[in-house]
């Protein structure tokens, strides 16, 4: 029994033996360190280990190789690799990582570009091998050569012969990567083809960013200090005309990124669909429903915000997450106008992000940020590496940074509630003048001679009076007899 089992065993395993043999080689073979190369391998059986793209996707070419993927053009150049040699004029990393255009990057990358990234990717690969002795000998001459995107790239050489350049990019290293079925040129810049330039160019447009400058100033009407109905036209996406405060409407206590397209009540912004977008976000990132709550239910901020972002202001929002906003007391929010209030001062009238405000306050230490409950500033500061607003005990860190960017919105988590600072009043201290009396008006100023001469005629006036009445009557002396002595 036990020889019977043996034997089937070993027959199973001779049969499994003979199944997989012809995958033993392909297992074989050692993986290879980067992902984007097993994947070329597994993808086709026709490129090998040895692939010039295999090599690209491999080498210190990483930018290019990143474009590839991105670009959905792995299938395309194994293909081309299949049929016929190819040459790829790959710029070096530092021109693609900060030297080029940060909309132009973010405009090859955004999905409704995907044409423009496969043209300007197949326009660095030629299907036929040029090495770097196939350059023309002489100033005058230029040899012209298809590219995978049916475009031509032009051969020159600069410097008698010294300098080699594919269009308008220098061949810094010629040969870098050399395989049986292709080369590699490292060149200094990145190849723009006439097509992609023109279409960026296109999508960069005023018409289609909205950033024009006014023409005229709209009327103003003095009564309200609100533009006047109806409004002179401007051109969409024009700044508006008066600050942020003067543009809110009253309430209890009553500062470069693309923008959207027009379509909102003045035909500038549509900003109750951004508000609504943002407190969409706001549910579905989780962790901020009270938040949202007060803006739809407690208060009309929400309509508020959508009106300012109509007609062209753009805003920050520092969202206090629902640990934070559970920490409210009911006395803070029965009050009227409460909510409000809080609200305004977590709302700051300019678009900043995690970026911008990090920086700034990397910069200059405390920054001080204008918020919709004038006349409070909120304060930012750096922090354990992130960015602290407010101070002491009622501050609070930014947690979630950039939970929703479009441009004119921007919201930015805090794991607390800021509030302003209370306003002590410092009291009067009561000060003691002396006051120098000062003589009076009209009263009669005599010199110390007249007032001893005129004591010494009362004194005789006295004695005269004394010595005719008390000391020598009437009946005893007779007046004729004091004539003599002239009384």
């Amino acid at each position: 029994m036990g020889r019977h089992d043996h034997g089937v065993s070993m027959l199973f395993f001779t049969i499994l033996l003979i199944a997989f043999s012809p995958a033993l080689p392909a297992l074989a073979l050692k993986p290879s360190t980067k992902l984007s190369s097993t994947f070329s391998i597994a993808s086709s059986g026709q490129i090998n280990s040895n692939s010039v793209l295999v090599a690209l996707l491999d080498s210190h070419y990483t930018e290019l190789a990143e474009l590839v993927e991105k670009a959905l053009l792995l299938q395309t150049l194994e293909e081309a690799v299949g049929k016929h040699n190819i040459t790829i004029f790959a710029p070096r990393n530092e021109a693609l990582e900060r030297q080029m255009d940060p909309e132009f990057k973010r405009f090859l990358l955004e999905p409704r570009n995907l044409k423009s990234l496969q043209m300007l990717v197949m326009f660095h690969v030629v299907p036929k091998r040029i090495g770097s002795e196939h350059w023309p000998s002489d100033e005058s001459a230029c040899s012209e050569h298809g590219t995978l995107w049916n475009d031509t790239v032009h051969l020159i050489v600069k410097g008698s012969g010294r300098k080699r350049l594919v269009d308008t990019a220098e061949i810094l290293r010629p040969n870098d990567v050399v395989r049986p079925d292709g080369v590699i040129h490292g060149i200094e810049r990145l190849l723009v083809p006439r097509s992609v330039e023109e279409d960026f160019n296109r999508r960069r447009s005023l018409r289609s960013i909205a950033a024009v400058i006014p023409e005229g100033a709209p009327e103003v009407d003095p009564r309200t200090h609100r533009l006047k109905k109806p409004a002179s036209p401007s051109p969409a996406g024009s700044p508006p005309a008066l600050p942020i405060y003067e543009a809110m409407a009253p309430g209890p206590s009553l500062a470069p990124a693309p923008a959207p397209g027009p379509g909102g009540p003045h035909h500038h912004f549509d900003g109750e669909s951004q508000v609504k977008d943002f407190i969409h976000t706001l549910l579905h990132y989780g962790g901020y429903n009270e938040m949202a709550d007060i803006l739809v239910n407690l208060t009309s901020l929400a309509t508020e915000m959508g009106r300012l972002v109509s007609e062209g202001y753009v805003i920050t929002v520092l969202a206090p997450n629902d640990e934070a906003m559970a920490k409210l007391t009911t006395d803070q929010l029965s009050e009227p106008g409460a909510p409000e209030q809080i609200i305004y001062y977590h709302i700051i009238p300019e678009y900043q992000t995690e970026e911008s405000m990090y920086n700034a306050v990397r910069r200059f230490g405390k920054v001080r940020y204008d918020t919709l409950r004038l006349p409070h500033k909120v304060v930012a500061q750096e922090a354990d590496g992130s960015v602290k607003f407010g101070q002491g005990d009622g501050s609070a860190y930014l947690f979630d940074p950039d939970i929703y960017t479009d441009g004119r919105i921007s919201v930015q988590g805090i794991d607390g509630v800021l509030f302003p600072p209370q306003e002590t009043k410092v009291p009067e201290k009561k000060m003691t003048v002396k006051v120098a009396t000062k003589p009076r008006r009209g009263k009669l100023q005599f010199p110390p001679q007249f007032k001893s001469l005129l004591f010494f005629f009362i004194d005789c006036q006295f004695l005269l009076y004394y010595t005719k009445n008390v000391i020598f009557p009437k009946s005893l002396i007779a007046v004729s007899d004091f004539t003599e002595f002239g009384f």
